[in-house]
């Protein structure tokens, strides 16, 4: 299985929802680390559906409204996959960064700004829905019911800050001691 769909079925375990539902929830939770397309997301959905997972309804009260609920096997296969090992991941940017000896240094440094930007809008976001959920928290009765998901919203947040500064730093082209060996 993909990780979207284990990310939808993820989704799924807090209730029958709508593509475009699950999508926004996406968009609005995980999406700072994973972008989903509704081209991705509605094939991953049918597959799930296909694969007995998930439950699809179609709604009277709306045109072409399908809602999708998990199914008892859907449930399984995500807290299967939920409690197994973890895994390392894959990072393109570092791949590209790797063979950045390969461009003249104008592309390089373009390239790199255009990617501090984009660390920039997500910080400034992250620390957007930090604030709302910090609000959101105050007011709830058990907020530690929480920690998991406020956790990865720390982490993203403090990953961000820290790969905008090393990308600032080898654009300025900050010593490389910690690559010397030692005499």
């Amino acid at each position: 299985m993909t990780l979207l769909e284990y990310i939808l079925l993820g989704m799924l375990m807090e209730g029958t929802m709508s593509g475009y539902d699950l999508k926004k929830t996406i968009d609005s939770t995980v999406g700072t680390f994973y972008k989903a397309s509704y081209g991705s997301l509605y094939p991953a959905l049918k597959r799930l559906a296909e694969k007995d997972m998930v439950m699809l309804t179609e709604t009277d009260n709306s045109k072409n409204k399908k809602l999708y609920s998990l199914r008892p096997s859907g449930e399984k296969a995500f807290l299967d996959w939920l409690s197994g090992p973890m895994q390392t991941g894959r990072n393109e940017q570092l791949i590209r960064i790797f063979f950045f000896d390969y461009l003249d240094e104008e592309l390089r440094q373009k390239r790199l700004a255009e990617y501090i930007f984009k660390l920039d809008q997500e910080i400034h976001m992250l620390e957007a829905v930090q604030n709302v959920v910090a609000g959101e928290l105050a007011e709830i009765e058990h907020p530690e019911n929480y920690y998991y998901r406020v956790s990865v919203l720390a982490y993203g947040l403090n990953h961000f800050q820290m790969e905008r500064q090393w990308l600032k730093d080898i654009m300025e082209r900050k010593d490389l001691n910690h690559v010397k060996p030692e005499n």
